[in-house]
């Protein structure tokens, strides 16, 4: 699976959107899907939390392990994606778009997140 060119990418596997009024929507990528296996629990921030870039705002367990959810920006939760607290098997199947996490009305945004061909080359080790 290809890594979508829209989106911007943190070297913790998280994805961010472009914000649409203010809004951006964050999720992990599909090599994060792939490395953590089958994911059988989401944990989320609330809607209403503030989450800063590079903190720890939830947790995704797996079959494998519990693995930290980092967010890419910060802001105050906006909506979380009730689907994958349901059925976390989302996160593996669709990460970009039936699988994504939570939205943010983004208050600040790293300069260091990563293109879509930068993340690939990251992610691939190269």
């Amino acid at each position: 699976m290809s890594n979508p060119q829209q989106l911007r990418y943190s070297k913790e596997h998280e994805w961010l959107s472009d914000a649409k009024d203010g809004v951006s929507t964050i999720g992990i990528t599909a090599h994060a899907a792939s490395a953590l296996g089958d994911v059988v629990f989401v944990q989320l921030p609330a809607v209403g939390d503030t989450v800063d870039a590079g903190e720890t705002c939830g947790e995704l367990e797996s079959t494998k392990s519990v693995s930290d959810l980092y967010s890419p920006a910060s802001g105050e939760v906006t909506e979380i994606n009730q689907d994958v607290v349901d059925d976390p098997a989302l996160v593996n199947s669709d990460p970009f778009e039936g699988g994504w996490l939570f939205k943010i009305k983004v208050s600040d945004a790293p300069d260091d997140l990563l293109s879509a061909d930068e993340y690939t080359a990251f992610a691939s080790g190269d």
